[in-house]
């Protein structure tokens, strides 16, 4: 809104139920306290316009809530606002998709590709920003094969050895092409010691393949122990050579970015994994 100048209502100008100067108009909202704005016009006039209240949607989920502020207009942008809203929904209770069922990877398949639909296409070659941030995972379909590691080899949960899988992030700068996955992990331990908190950082780096394409190059990772060995400085775990590297593990992935907004971001893998994000 053009605007050549902005001034907080003054007490005194509304006390004493006198009524505004006839160059103001006051227009009552359910929002907080009224602004004088300036309004370009042939006469100069001013009024007063207050900002429309929005309501604050939250989902609960195993992992934390997640609100976002429902759409300041109707139309397309309501229309995704909703979709949204069911997709998160669909998604919150599944523990990062850990205890997904078929029935459950169906529901998040088809409430993800509404949404994808209504966005339309990405594309990040002049919007590339709207990726920066730390973005919390709230869903993954590869995490139904109960391994941490999805379709790729990874830690199998609750299985060979007991780990739990707690907070996991995507750590995103635009500008240094640093893209951190972040997971926190709980390792138990034989009794009577306590179990191993730590938190491991996947360092890569990105670059931007077409439109809508991310490719990842690993680089190191750092594990930071917390609880009761936080003390213990962070440590890098020397990264295998190429050579003993296995074809399953070949230290680069790419994925699209099919759905992106201010709050919600949502991919597709090399691997066909579905993963819907959450700014942190």
């Amino acid at each position: 809104m053009a605007a050549s100048s902005t001034f907080s209502s003054s007490p005194a100008l509304l006390s004493n139920n006198r009524t505004p100067p006839p160059c103001c108009t006051f227009r009552p909202s359910i929002s907080s306290s009224p602004v004088l704005m300036a309004t370009p016009s042939s006469s100069s006039r001013l009024s007063f316009t207050v900002p429309e209240k929005r309501s604050l949607v939250v989902v609960k989920s195993t992992v934390g809530e997640v609100s976002f502020r429902e759409p300041e207009t109707s139309g397309d942008k309501e229309g995704i606002e909703s979709l949204k809203l069911k997709l998160l929904s669909v998604v919150s209770g599944l523990n990062r998709g850990l205890v997904a069922s078929v029935e459950d990877l169906e529901r998040a398949e088809t409430a993800a590709k509404l949404l994808e639909s209504a966005g339309g296409p990405v594309d990040l070659t002049e919007s590339i920003d709207k990726l920066q941030g730390k973005w919390r995972l709230l869903y993954s379909s590869a995490f139904s094969s109960r391994s941490l590691g999805g379709s790729r080899p990874g830690l199998p949960t609750g299985r060979l050895i007991p780990v739990t899988l707690g907070q996991v992030f995507q750590r995103i700068d635009v500008f240094s092409k640093d893209f951190d996955n972040i997971a926190e992990v709980e390792i138990g331990a034989p009794w009577p010691f306590p179990p191993l908190e730590a938190t491991a950082t996947l360092a890569h780096k990105f670059e931007l393949l077409g439109t809508c394409k991310i490719k990842i190059t690993f680089e190191k990772t750092t594990v930071k122990t917390s609880g009761n060995l936080a003390q213990i400085p962070p440590f890098e775990i020397p990264r295998l050579p190429d050579s003993f590297r296995p074809p399953s593990n070949p230290g680069t992935g790419d994925f699209e970015v099919t759905y992106v907004d201010e709050n919600v971001r949502i991919t597709r893998g090399d691997r066909g994994e579905l993963r819907v994000f959450v700014i942190a």
